[in-house]
């Protein structure tokens, strides 16, 4: 996935939420899902407790994370 397509899922705005990433059309930040699961939480439980977040989104962020750790380490 290329920053283009990043940019349908998640969204920055100097105004909202203290300029953080969020999930595009929602004011949660990516951060609290990446704390949610360090604490244990699940994705389904994230998508659960913040019903704005679509599942396509998180799937869509972690494949990105996954595809950016690869190519650092390779």
């Amino acid at each position: 996935m290329d920053n283009g397509a990043l940019l349908k899922i998640l969204e920055r705005n100097p105004d909202l939420v203290s300029g953080a990433w969020v999930f595009r059309g929602t004011r949660v930040p990516v951060t609290a899902f990446f704390e949610n699961l360090k604490d244990g939480a699940s994705v389904d439980q994230f998508i659960e407790w913040f019903p704005g977040v679509q599942r396509a989104q998180v799937e869509a962020l972690l494949d990105y994370e996954m595809t950016a750790l690869n190519q650092a380490v390779g």
